[in-house]
């Protein structure tokens, strides 16, 4: 079944992990990636998280599917297509490399944009990210055995929406733009 939720401090290796891979992505995909970025927790700097690099790929369109899958593939990723979100398509390392999500998501889509947010507004924010750090590390002791990951991961949630609602006004507040792509 797995090991369970394990948060561990940050590294300065995981920028290094997503430019390698990015660039791999990049070289593969050409124009169909319109872009490639470093979301989740290992995008922020300073913040703890799992050691599993998150990378957004946004694409125009999920249809054809095959316009990035195969290049995805190329790269070394897995399609899973039964990932029950609808709002993205989901790739993960092969057998035994190393832990990477990819997440292909519709260029100007909410999700896409909710990832972008959230990463900016925790950059901007040291504490608030410090404020995850602290629940993440507290919920993964309370959902330690390996059949609770969604557990943790939905435990995590409302923390989530109250982030990205500060977030908003603090883009409104901005005039926050989705910096230039990551890769």
């Amino acid at each position: 079944m797995g090991e369970g939720v394990v948060v561990v401090g940050y590294d300065d290796v995981w920028p290094v992990m997503f430019a390698e891979v990015g660039a791999r992505l990049r070289q593969e995909l050409g124009d169909t990636a319109l872009r490639i970025d470093h979301i989740g927790s290992t995008s922020v700097p300073g913040l703890d998280a799992k050691p599993i690099v998150d990378i957004q790929i946004s694409v125009a369109s999920f249809e054809p599917l095959d316009a990035f899958r195969v290049p995805i593939e190329r790269a070394g990723f897995v399609h899973r297509p039964e990932n029950p979100e609808r709002t993205k398509r989901y790739f993960r390392e092969q057998l035994g490399a190393r832990r990477t999500h990819v997440h292909v998501r519709r260029a100007g889509s909410f999700s896409e944009q909710f990832a972008l947010l959230f990463r900016e507004y925790l950059r901007a924010h040291p504490d608030q990210a410090q404020k995850y750090a602290d629940l993440k590390h507290r919920l993964a002791k309370e959902f330690s055995a390996p059949d609770q990951r969604s557990d943790y991961v939905e435990a995590k949630t409302p923390f989530i929406w109250q982030t990205i609602h500060h977030a908003d006004d603090w883009a409104q507040a901005t005039g926050w733009e989705p910096p230039a792509s990551d890769c």
